[in-house]
């Protein structure tokens, strides 16, 4: 990891950016598959699969029968895990519910403001080397608790043609409707536009490689809504001299053996657990199966030392992490200074591994800094707010005037017409 001590405010710019992932050629190549499937639907999907998974599938649907096999497959104890922390992540998101808002702003004049569910959702979920069935229960809970009619999962097939069996199991205990096996960019196409197969959804939701996140940037443009914008996963930790160097090199390990491009970060400003962390972090490696991946994640990570402890809350909260741990001795006083990160981890005792994956909070938060502007994914990501409104005769009487002065001020008669016309209807 790359040392750096005090930094200037001036260098902190260049240290918070984060490495572009776009390829000069991707956008083209995600444009070309979304228009295949646009255009082609099942049959481009197939032959798309076919060509980036190597796997030819006849029945893009999973059928009730194949979740039944993959849930025998799994061992009792990790079917106990998964349904506990879908317990633990239901119990978090079902508190979220809010009461309807109803005021009245002045007699006679009612406003009220209703929750009501998106009614279809897309979830995508990866595959590969590591399958995020986790992030199933992240997406899939919220959903179900918020009222969703139709929750689609798509997930890519690996050479046999099948998701993974712990994917299967997630969805089938957390309200998914129906399950395909695509993915990629192809797989968002599939969910944006429909075909004659996979449903065409309102909002898309998960994480993905550079090709799913392209893809979700454009369909969005083509008025999909999507869950936020994504990038590689990231990490901040936060440690003096109380941590413990073991307990700080395996968060850092833990976001560093997502992907070679995840961003790792540790700011402290005890010099002497810089070199405590390096040589955990040297000790732990070796007991890692993605070790190579984690390496390059952290050759391209940072360590920034400061003096003061007041500048490196400033600097965390320029990063604005997607991840934060505080493993600091006064970490709840350090938290309340925080203002821009999208989950945070307070104390030796809270790895960020806990909250990924049973906590209770929700795993899909922004990255790339856009914790700035963007919340993690909750309930009321699968929801929308309507506003209503009911006035009285009485109340319009009061209102009118107002509502008349106004518009003509803006000449808009027609506006004032609609209040006017009222008013002299009346006795």
């Amino acid at each position: 990891m790359k040392i750096v001590i005090n930094p200037a405010k001036a260098e902190w710019h260049a240290l918070c950016e984060r490495p572009g992932l776009e390829l000069e050629f991707l956008e083209s190549a995600v444009n070309n598959v979304l228009n295949r499937v646009k255009t082609s639907g099942d049959a481009a999907v197939r032959a798309l699969t076919e060509q980036f998974d190597r796997v030819a599938i006849t029945d893009l649907a999973v059928s009730a029968s194949e979740t039944e096999r993959a849930t025998r497959q799994l061992s009792p104890a990790l079917k106990a895990a998964i349904q506990t922390a879908a317990y633990n992540i239901e119990k978090f998101h079902a508190a979220q519910r809010r009461e309807t808002l109803d005021v009245e702003t002045m007699p006679g004049v009612r406003c009220w403001r209703k929750a009501v569910p998106i009614g279809k959702v897309g979830i995508y979920i990866p595959g590969g080397t590591a399958p995020l069935f986790s992030t199933v229960l992240m997406l899939a809970i919220p959903a179900r608790l918020a009222g969703c009619e139709e929750i689609i999962l798509c997930s890519p097939p690996d050479k046999q043609g099948n998701i993974h069996p712990a994917i299967l199991f997630a969805a089938s205990i957390t309200g998914v409707t129906k399950i395909f096996k695509v993915g990629g960019a192809q797989a968002i196409a599939a969910m944006a536009y429909g075909t004659q197969t996979i449903p065409a959804v309102h909002k898309i939701f998960g994480p993905g490689n550079q090709y799913v996140t392209k893809a979700k940037q454009m369909v969005n443009q083509q008025g999909v809504a999507i869950d936020m914008p994504a990038g590689p996963s990231e990490v901040l930790v936060m440690a003096d001299a109380q941590a413990d160097p073991r307990f700080v090199a395996a968060d850092l390990l833990s976001q560093a053996e997502h992907g070679s491009d995840s961003q790792v970060v540790l700011v402290t400003n005890d010099q002497s657990l810089i070199e405590k962390v390096n040589a955990a972090l040297t000790e732990q490696l070796k007991q890692l199966p993605r070790q190579e991946t984690a390496r390059q994640a952290l050759a391209n990570s940072l360590t920034v030392l400061f003096d003061q402890w007041e500048e490196a809350i400033a600097f965390t909260n320029a990063y604005a992490p997607e991840h934060l741990i505080i493993n600091t001795q006064h970490c709840d006083a350090v938290a309340e200074q925080i203002k821009t990160a999208g989950s945070v981890f307070l104390g030796a005792f809270t790895p960020e591994a806990a909250g990924d994956y049973a906590s209770g909070t929700n795993h899909t938060l922004p990255t790339n800094g856009f914790a700035r502007a963007y919340s993690g994914v909750s309930l009321e990501s699968f929801m929308r707010y309507m506003t209503f409104q009911k006035i009285s005769e009485a109340g319009l009487r009061t209102l009118g005037p107002v509502v008349e002065h106004m518009a003509e001020a803006e000449e808009l008669i027609g506006h004032k017409n609609a209040i006017s016309v009222r008013l002299n209807s009346m006795p």
